[in-house]
C-alpha cells in the first residue's frame, strides 16, 4: 500500500473547513497549518520567546500568551517585519507538520490531508500533491466573509484582494471542489475526490 499526503487550500471564506470536516468523518487525518501556527507560539515555546525578543514585550499578554491582534497590527503595515515574523514561524510550523505526518504514517494511515491557506502563495503546492482547491464565486466569498467575520463588504473585498486570486489557485489544482452550491453538493464532491485520492494510494 502506498501513502499520499495531499494538500487542501482555497481562498478566504471559500469553505476549506467544510471540506476538512467531511474528510474527518471518513477517518482522514487533517493537519491544520493554522492550528500548528498557534501551537508553535504557546507560552513556554521558543517560538514565542523569539517573537517577544524581536517585537517587544508588548506583544505578550499578561497571562503569557501572544497578543495576536497587536502583533498583526505591527506586521500588517511593515513588509520587513512580516518577513521577520515568517522567518520565525515557518520553519517551526514546517518541522511540526512533518513530525505529525510521520506520526500518521507510522500508524499506517494511507492518506493524510494538509490544510493550509497559503500553499500556492508560498510555493509549496508541489509538496502536497494531489492539491485540492475549494472554490466559490467571489460574490459568495464576500457574503460569507461578511457573515463569518462580521465585516463590511469593503473590508471583505479588501481581504480577498490581498490574497492570491482564487483563479490562480484553481489553475494549480489537481482537484477542484465547487463550494458555491449546497453543503450536500460540496460533501458529495469531497467524497468523490477522496475516493480518487485513496485509489492513488493503493496503486
Amino acid at each position: 500500500m502506498g501513502f499520499v499526503l495531499f494538500g487542501l487550500t482555497g481562498g478566504l471564506a471559500s469553505g476549506k473547513s467544510t471540506v476538512a470536516a467531511r474528510l474527518r468523518t471518513h477517518g482522514v487525518p487533517v493537519i491544520d497549518a493554522d492550528a500548528l501556527a498557534r501551537e508553535v507560539v504557546l507560552p513556554g515555546t521558543d517560538g514565542l520567546a523569539e517573537i517577544v525578543a524581536v517585537f517587544g514585550p508588548e506583544v505578550q499578554l499578561p497571562d503569557g500568551t501572544l497578543d495576536r491582534p497587536r502583533l498583526a497590527a505591527i506586521v500588517f503595515k511593515d513588509d520587513d517585519k512580516r518577513r521577520r515574523l515568517n522567518s520565525i514561524l515557518h520553519p517551526r510550523i514546517g518541522a511540526l507538520s512533518m513530525a505529525r505526518v510521520a506520526e500518521h504514517r507510522t500508524r499506517g494511515e494511507e492518506v493524510v490531508c494538509y490544510e493550509a491557506p497559503l500553499l500556492v502563495e508560498n510555493g509549496l503546492a508541489d509538496m502536497f500533491r494531489p492539491l485540492v482547491v475549494v472554490a466559490v464565486p467571489e460574490d459568495v466569498q464576500v457574503a460569507r466573509a461578511m457573515l463569518r467575520d462580521d465585516a463590511t463588504e469593503d473590508q471583505a473585498r479588501a481581504r480577498i484582494a490581498a490574497q492570491l486570486p482564487l483563479a490562480d489557485k484553481v489553475r494549480a489544482a489537481d482537484f477542484v471542489i465547487d463550494n458555491g452550491r449546497s453543503r450536500e453538493d460540496t460533501e458529495r464532491q469531497t467524497d468523490e475526490v477522496l475516493a480518487k485520492i485513496r485509489e492513488r494510494a493503493r496503486t
